[in-house]
């Protein structure tokens, strides 16, 4: 793989994720190989895109060949940093908390999460899938001690971004906001700002321009 040389657009680093899901797919099926036009007919963009995207990263193919299903999935991996395990805490065991902390147990994707915080004293002192809830006074030292990388906001919009800067302060190198609001990180902290409603609003977009073609 050739050093990457420039910036690599969102779009491109978007896409990558999928092209790595239907490409794990073709390995459980027992596909060794597969060209870029297979590949499009599979995934829903076109040949060149698809080329394109991996050209950014050095390419991967072989001319006549095709690309290695198991050598292109190793690839993407190790550009997205799937190659390695991340330690994660969420903040907040709310129902999204709750269903996160679940997720990442039963799928088993490499994002393991060591601890969950809550201010609710109820709450604190139970577990999720064996994960402790702890006192959020104390994610401060947690996260300092057992060297954790990403930092999981599940709270709301009101406190969200005092979770944020607390977390980076603490040394996360990443957080994921599912809090209704964007939050402000250093330039040395990834965040990913994750709005569901978002979500449901360019569906019911898609939904409506289906319905107006119709007509």
């Amino acid at each position: 793989m050739k050093k990457q040389q420039t910036k690599i657009s969102n779009a491109v680093i978007r896409r990558l994720p999928r092209y790595r899901r239907y490409l794990n797919e073709l390995r459980k099926k027992g596909v060794d190989k597969i060209s870029s036009n297979e590949f499009s007919s599979l995934i829903g963009y076109t040949a060149s895109q698809i080329r394109q995207d991996l050209n950014n990263f050095g390419g991967f193919g072989q001319q006549g060949y095709g690309y290695s299903v198991e050598g292109l999935y190793n690839e993407i991996s190790a550009i997205l940093g799937l190659d390695r395990e991340y330690k994660m805490v969420v903040v907040g065991a709310g129902n999204l908390g709750k269903a996160i902390v679940n997720h990442t147990y039963y799928y088993k994707t490499g994002f393991v999460v060591k601890g969950i915080f809550e201010v609710d004293p109820e709450l604190i002192g139970k577990s999720i899938n064996g994960v402790e809830v702890m006192d959020y006074e104390g994610i401060v030292e947690f996260v300092e001690n057992n060297n954790i990388d990403i930092g999981i906001i599940c709270t709301t919009k009101e406190v969200a971004q005092e979770v944020a800067d607390r977390l980076c302060f603490a040394g996360v190198r990443g957080l994921w906001n599912f809090a209704p609001i964007d939050i402000e990180t250093p330039s040395h902290v990834a965040v990913e700002n994750v709005h569901i409603s978002e979500s449901l609003h360019s569906l019911a977009y898609h939904m409506s321009r289906a319905t107006d073609d119709k007509k």
